[in-house]
């Protein structure tokens, strides 16, 4: 506890010094565009509908259309050399977490994906393995009476070279490759349920 105190304290020590230091009148340092992630069709903490969920015809859970909600990003951090995207729901399957969607190898000049567009293979991205070993888009399957699920899309940007990572990737193995070469990522959540 003492020790949370004390970094606590250390950072508004900091905080309080690097405001106090500036000259009266001085022009503070030009702000840096955020790194953001969002899409054209839904805000933060919305709802995903029916149309987006999974469709597994030997899964009686996945009754959507599969239709990947559009994304887009903004402000890609300088020296970005390749983009990640990850889509992964923590509560699936009992509190295990599935991971609906890995994507890597993205051309920092790609600045988001349409709708329905990466619930396929693209030529815009290199597939990773989901939980059903699917190197694309796949929509939510929650089962019945267990609430809204939150699914976390991530984009992360990265310094790794476009064409330098294996296809096939799972998360955490995309992760390991790329810790230490991250630039950046940035998250919104998109929830679905079915009663």
């Amino acid at each position: 506890m003492r020790k949370e105190l004390s970094v606590a304290l250390a950072a508004l020590i900091m905080a309080t010094i690097g405001c106090s230091s500036m000259r009266p009148g001085a022009s503070s340092p030009p702000a840096v565009p955020v790194f953001t992630l969002s899409s054209p069709e839904f805000k933060d903490g919305d709802s995903l509908d029916q149309r987006h969920a999974g469709n597994v015809s030997t899964n009686p859970n996945c009754v959507g259309s599969n239709i990947s909600p559009p994304l887009a990003w903004t402000n890609v951090p300088q020296g970005t050399k390749s983009l990640a995207v990850l889509v992964h729901d923590q509560a699936g399957r009992g509190g295990l977490g599935v991971t609906h969607w890995v994507a890597y190898d993205i051309r920092p000049s790609i600045t988001g994906f349409g709708a329905s567009e990466v619930s396929q293979p693209s030529p815009k991205y290199v597939g990773g393995k989901s939980t059903l070993n699917l190197p694309s888009y796949m929509g939510p399957c929650p089962t019945p009476n267990t609430g809204h699920h939150h699914y976390v899309f991530t984009v992360i940007a990265t310094d790794v070279e476009p064409g330098t990572l294996p296809g096939g990737l799972t998360i955490a193995e995309l992760l390991g490759r790329l810790d230490g070469h991250s630039k950046g990522a940035s998250s919104i959540v998109l929830r679905y349920g079915r009663p």
